[in-house]
């Protein structure tokens, strides 16, 4: 098989690469080469998708399928979607569930409504723009066109922080507030999932819309840092709080706390752990369990020196030192 990565370099494009690399693929990659280092085995070819003209370095040549992760202005999908229709059999895009217009049901599918976007739009936020690249594959490739709309994207090469600042703070060691409920489920993907799975249903010529995440609970947040804590040696002793007073001391769910978001918020609108997945792990998706994913994204940390790679269009996340220890302290006296 012949595959083009479109990016390549950084988290989910980079696991797509080594994944399709190690069974022997024929792989090139097509990025501004800012982000991380290239993947032996893997051509690389340079380009700003933003600027049309850079996309004529693909021009002329056939792959047997294209993954597309980018995340911007829809129009930069709609360019190299148009160009390679010709050139490519199937257009897999890397989407997002943010796509989807709150509120969303629990257990809502694809069907779900979705934000309104264009495929030339140049401004919007995260979940319009990718809403935009959806419509740009689709109108390109029509049933040849994979849309994957990955949710919470977790393992090792993570850009985004929020695995990694769990990892980070219990590291540190001593009492780490952990938000309640411990039994409350959540949904996620090991990057190095979602790859495999985009990579074979590339190769099986697979179209479609997917929501491709786990099953709601296939952990929990208790599992989740009971895992954490276990990878990085037991320095840290997790202290279950319930959401009450971790809200009223300003703190943000999803953010300040990545992953959690608790019962009755209003981010629970968004359906981030809540989606019905039966379509994806009926095509082939299969999540691996969380200590995994965690195990090895401490010791891809580790490899590399402890920080992890920060995206420069995402902010950082992660808890205040001094308000975790206000809240902990509150929560013992009170």
């Amino acid at each position: 098989m012949r595959l083009l990565v479109l990016g390549g370099s950084g988290f989910v494009g980079r696991a797509v690469v080594l994944d399709a690399v190690g069974r022997g693929w024929e792989v090139t990659t097509f990025n501004r080469g800012r982000r991380g280092g290239s993947v032996a085995g893997a051509e690389v070819l340079h380009g700003d998708r933003m600027t049309p003209s850079s996309l004529d370095v693909l021009r002329g040549r056939e792959w047997d399928a294209v993954v597309d992760t980018w995340s911007g202005a829809p129009r930069a999908v709609r360019d190299s979607a148009a160009l390679l229709s010709g050139q490519v059999g199937t257009y897999a895009y890397v989407s997002s569930r943010s796509v989807y217009a709150p509120p969303v049901s629990p257990g809502a599918d694809e069907t779900a409504p979705v934000l309104a976007s264009s495929p030339s739009a140049e401004e919007g936020d995260y979940g319009e723009q990718k809403a935009g690249g959806e419509l740009a594959a689709l109108g390109a490739f029509g049933e040849r066109a994979l849309i994957a709309r990955a949710g919470l994207i977790l393992g090792p090469y993570e850009d985004v922080g929020r695995l990694p600042w769990w990892l980070a703070r219990a590291a540190r060691g001593g009492p780490m507030l952990a938000p309640g409920p411990r039994e409350l489920p959540i949904q996620y993907i090991d990057g190095r999932d979602l790859a495999a799975w985009l990579v074979s249903s590339a190769a099986a010529g697979t179209g479609g819309v997917f929501n491709a995440v786990s099953r709601p609970g296939h952990a929990t947040m208790g599992s989740l840092l009971d895992a954490v804590v276990a990878a990085t040696g037991a320095a840290a002793t997790l202290r279950w709080t319930d959401p009450e007073p971790i809200l009223a001391a300003g703190v943000q769910p999803w953010t300040d706390l990545p992953v959690w978001i608790p019962p009755g918020h209003e981010y629970e609108t968004y359906g981030l752990h809540s989606a019905d997945v039966s379509r994806a792990l009926a095509a082939g998706l299969a999540p691996r369990p969380v200590e995994e994913t965690v195990a090895d994204t401490w010791a891809w940390l580790e490899s590399i020196g402890g920080t992890a790679p920060q995206r420069a269009d995402r902010p950082a996340v992660g808890l205040d030192p001094d308000v975790e220890a206000a809240i902990l302290a509150s929560v013992t006296t009170g």
